[in-house]
């Protein structure tokens, strides 16, 4: 028997318009490879990425590039020199899902509406208080039973992005 999704909407062909989708941004990120990754899922699924900056690398590393592969020049890309630049932005018009690893609640308990920005700190410290502070409704966090304390970043994208996608949009015919 074929199995039924599982979502508060009902599945939706993916928008012609990427601006339309899902969104992915980056809050400071410090490790090209796992940039380089992330870029690499953002082609994949013809989701556009965020880099907020200060970045912790340069765009032209070739990590980020070696981990992007070939499929760089497809990914839409928007980088932005502050925080205060994206919140102007997309920052400003679209809904923010904070995901880290201390939040509450789980990435399985939000039902998505299908043109969030999931937005992600840096590996190192995650994101920081203030901003969590003036966003708590709009944390989540994957859930980790073992005994790890996070995920690698672009794993931890990856999840989110596709629960998400598998909420609100129909990938049984892509």
């Amino acid at each position: 028997m074929p199995q039924m999704p599982i979502s508060a909407l009902p599945a939706r062909p993916f928008p012609s318009d990427p601006s339309q989708r899902m969104q992915i941004a980056l809050y400071q990120p410090e490790i090209p490879p796992n940039t380089g990754n992330i870029g690499r899922i953002c082609a994949a699924t013809q989701t556009r990425l965020h880099l907020i900056g200060p970045l912790g690398f340069s765009l032209e590393d070739k990590y980020l590039r070696r981990a992007g592969l070939d499929y760089w020049p497809h990914l839409d890309l928007v980088v932005w020199q502050s925080w205060s630049d994206f919140a102007q932005g997309p920052g400003s018009r679209r809904t923010l899902v904070l995901a880290g690893s201390k939040f509450a609640p789980s990435l399985y308990a939000r039902a998505f509406q299908g043109e969030e920005v999931l937005l992600f700190g840096p590996e190192s410290r995650g994101l920081p208080d203030w901003l969590v502070q003036k966003h708590p409704r709009a944390c989540i966090r994957i859930p980790i039973w073992g005994g790890v304390r996070s995920l690698n970043l672009a794993n931890a994208v990856s999840v989110c992005l596709y629960e998400a996608y598998r909420q609100t949009r129909d990938l049984t015919e892509l």
